[in-house]
């Protein structure tokens, strides 16, 4: 099991920018496909991006798609998420997770329930 830990987050205006990074440990990081989570208050966890072991796919949820850019450099074990165009909706606990497996096409579900201690993300309008 891989063991995250994220950082980058804060207080940022909308339309400002962000950039996201988890590094983790463990040897077999470039093994996985890694994705990016988030959880607003008062609402579940949700799927943000996620990206295949060599980093070619990327994959997104509707609301981030042409904000927010998935990559990964698998010599420093470390994943990142650019969020440009931030709005407030985007407000958030950001986490981290792998392996990330594929549910209706997509890989998109943490195959562990093992979460991070997050980094907070908060958009003023």
């Amino acid at each position: 099991q891989v063991q995250l830990l994220e950082s980058g987050g804060g207080l940022v205006q909308a339309g400002g920018s962000l950039r996201l990074s988890c590094a983790a440990s463990g040897r077999t990081f470039s093994w996985y496909a890694m994705g990016w989570f988030r959880q607003a208050p008062g609402k579940e966890r949700e799927f943000v991006a996620s990206i295949s072991r060599s980093g070619i796919l990327r994959y997104y949820t509707d609301s981030v798609k042409g904000r927010f850019t998935i990559s990964r450099d698998n010599a420093k074990n470390t994943v990142y998420l650019q969020m440009n165009s931030l709005r407030p909706e985007d407000t958030a606990v950001y986490y981290c997770n792998g392996p990330v497996d594929v549910v209706g096409g997509t890989p998109r579900q943490a195959r562990y329930d093992y979460w991070g201690q997050g980094t907070q993300v908060t958009v003023s309008s």
